[in-house]
């Protein structure tokens, strides 16, 4: 997978916690916010479940069922995501104004493809697939997953595929 150098990262007024004086302007000052941006707990379970998720694009609804946060905490953290430039806001128009389908949608762009790659938490898609897949869901959120939504750009599903094993080709009867 060829990925491009990524470029400083602008942090936005609203990060004041990420802010650390005069070691923002060390060598390392990228890798530190980055770090401290992608490990603060509702940030950090929003991009899990968004890894984890079969489309990589979830609706508030879901986000809040799979995190665990009200929509408010959910909400604040999207937008520090957004301005950091690791999520989009995604839109499926023929959905919009229907009651029991959502319409706007969360998901990740290229910049955060990047960061993620960088970071090894693309290693962790597997992972991500199963606890979603395993996770009993309402009907309501079965109804949100099931529902329509636009397609990510191509670099970023690109980014995200990753080949299921072929259990049927694994020979139980031997050790390896």
């Amino acid at each position: 997978m060829a990925l491009t150098v990524i470029a400083p990262l602008l942090v936005p007024s609203r990060m004041s916690e990420t802010d650390t004086g005069a070691a923002d302007a060390g060598p390392f000052a990228e890798q530190q916010r980055l770090f401290k941006l992608l490990s603060q707990d509702t940030r950090h379970l929003i991009i899990q479940e968004l890894l984890g998720h079969p489309a990589h694009l979830m609706s508030l609804a879901e986000l809040e069922y799979m995190t665990g946060k009200s929509q408010a905490a959910i909400k604040d953290q999207l937008e520090t995501l957004i301005d950091a430039g690791l999520l989009g806001r995604y839109t499926y128009e023929p959905s919009e104004g229907k009651r029991d389908l959502p319409s706007q949608f969360y998901g990740f762009t290229e910049r955060g493809v990047e960061v993620l790659h960088d970071y090894k938490y693309l290693r962790g898609l597997p992972v991500a697939r199963a606890l979603y897949e395993n996770t009993r869901k309402t009907e309501k959120i079965e109804r949100h997953e099931s529902a329509p939504r636009p397609e990510l750009p191509d670099a970023v599903a690109d980014a995200l595929e990753f080949d299921e094993p072929d259990l049927d080709a694994v020979d139980s009867g031997t050790s390896p």
